[in-house]
């Protein structure tokens, strides 16, 4: 089933070598500093043409600067990194099941593989992410030992074809001429179009943008708010130095307070009145942090105040859809990226692929959900099948269920067999039937087996016995079988 060491030490050298990345595009060139149109329109312009390295950097930058923004997308990544997981066997073979829990015991073993799920979700807000994978052979299996996070500001596109800068090669190198099962790349398309252009960042980057002007409006508005403004007046034969020496006079009045002027100057104070548009900044702020969360999250009234119970219920539907499709999404990516190398190269290229998944569905409230499987049951007469309980609770199954499940099907057939004995009885009035049936049960009930029990009733003279005190009019073949199947049935649960 295995593949051979041998085959595994030649697959060793191609995937164990570690990708040099060059340490001079870890610093940035900071392209948000004095941003403006003109210059993000140029941003996006050699990004369209495949060089998105500014890009990048302008994404990263948007994240730490904007608290809000940050704040969005850490809850669109969360939800997902947040969630259980599982590795689903491709099948009921045992052969399949076997690679499942071989691939399981891998993924759990990864170094920080939660914090790796956070980086391949950084494709969220930059459109794409990558994750070198670190091999090591341990008991002549191929496993992974961590994932290395490398900045997306070390890709970018030539006439669609994917490269990555190494030090070995500052042109870049084409992905696909990189070693086999080296990296894991998860894509997020916001909208369709270029991979360049898919990101979240590059949805939001002119709220960034018109959001910036806003806050530094509106800092320099606080500076001046309530201030009154300083007006000298000088007389026409003041010389430059006398003009100079106004403002500055009228300068430090205005931060500290206090200064000194000559007896032939004048200083009128106008009293600042525009009070009335101090909230206009704040509106446009909140505006542009608006449009994020609805790009980000897909509405509202989950992240921002305002809104009723009602339309934040609807509202937060909309982010399960957007968490099912991430969720989906980054599957698929681990399944073809991480999952079917580690199934490929330790069993080779024949076998069948496990499924990654992740458990996104909401809990319940699983005491109202008795509540209704309870009503359904009893007041409606709906019959719920005991396997479909144990799957909707998560409740593990008992050893032997098989076995307790027939059993329970004979118990509930034979008591309704019992059940018409005991009306027939009832009909045809047999009255002494109960003090015959005691006594027999006090042999039953003294009797150490089941076998024993067996025994008893093989015994026809006293069986006949009991059968000549009742009714001859009633079935006694029915009540032989009555009669078995009741103290049988109260024996073994009495045991």
């Amino acid at each position: 089933m295995f593949n051979t060491f041998k085959k595994k030490a030649k697959e060793l050298g191609r995937v164990l070598s570690k990708i040099q990345i060059p340490t001079f595009l870890g610093n940035s060139s900071y392209p948000s500093l004095n941003l403006t149109p003109t210059r993000l329109t140029k941003i996006f312009r050699e990004a369209d043409y495949g060089y998105t390295t500014r890009q990048m950097e302008l994404f990263e930058e948007m994240e730490e600067k904007d608290p809000h923004l940050f704040s969005q997308l850490q809850t669109r990544k969360n939800a997902i990194v947040g969630l259980d997981w599982e590795v689903i066997a491709y099948s009921e073979d045992e052969k399949d099941k076997q690679i499942a829990e071989f691939v399981k015991d891998v993924i759990k073993n990864i170094k920080d593989f939660d914090k790796s799920l956070l980086d391949l979700l950084d494709a969220i807000g930059k459109g794409i992410s990558f994750l070198e994978i670190n091999w090591t052979l341990d008991k002549g299996f191929l496993k992974v030992k961590n994932l290395s996070y490398i900045h997306p500001k070390h890709i970018f596109w030539e006439c669609d074809d994917l490269k990555i800068i190494t030090k070995n090669n500052l042109t870049g190198v084409s992905v696909q001429d990189i070693e086999e099962n080296k990296f894991i790349v998860h894509k997020y398309k916001a909208r369709s179009g270029h991979e360049s252009k898919a990101g979240l960042l590059r949805v939001v980057a002119w709220m960034y943008l018109f959001k910036n002007y806003t806050l530094k409006d509106w800092i320099t508005f606080i500076e001046k708010y309530g201030m009154p403004i300083l007006l000298g007046e000088y007389d026409e034969s003041s010389s430059e130095a006398d003009k100079d020496a106004l403002t500055d006079a009228l300068i430090n009045i205005g931060t500290d307070s206090a200064g000194i002027i000559s007896k032939t100057t004048k200083i009128n104070v106008i009293d600042n009145e525009k009070r009335s548009s101090a909230d206009i900044f704040e509106k446009m702020a909140r505006f542009c942090d608006e449009q994020v969360s609805k790009a980000i999250l897909g509405q509202t009234l989950t992240s921002d105040s305002g809104g009723s119970y009602a339309q934040s219920k609807t509202h937060n539907e909309v982010r399960r859809d957007l968490t099912s499709a991430d969720c989906k999404a980054l599957a698929n990516t681990l399944k073809e990226y991480l999952i079917k190398p580690i199934v490929t190269l330790n069993f080779g290229e024949e076998c069948n692929i496990p499924d990654f998944v992740f458990d996104f569905e909401e809990a319940e409230d699983l005491l109202k959900t008795v509540e209704v499987y309870s009503k359904l049951k009893n007041e409606l007469g709906l019959i719920i099948d005991t396997e479909h309980l144990y799957e909707k609770f998560k409740i593990p199954k008992p050893e032997f269920y098989e076995d307790v499940k027939i059993l329970k099907e004979d118990r509930k057939n034979n008591q309704n067999k019992v059940n018409k004995i005991v009306e027939d009885l009832k009909e045809i009035g047999a009255s002494n039937f109960k003090s015959s049936l005691n006594i027999f049960k006090k042999e039953i009930l003294n009797a150490k087996t089941l076998d024993d029990v067996k025994e008893l009733f093989e015994n026809e003279k006293r069986l006949n016995n009991l059968l000549k005190s009742m009714n001859n009019s009633f079935n006694q073949e029915s009540l032989k079988g009555g009669l078995i199947l009741s103290d049988l049935l109260g024996r073994s649960e009495d045991e």
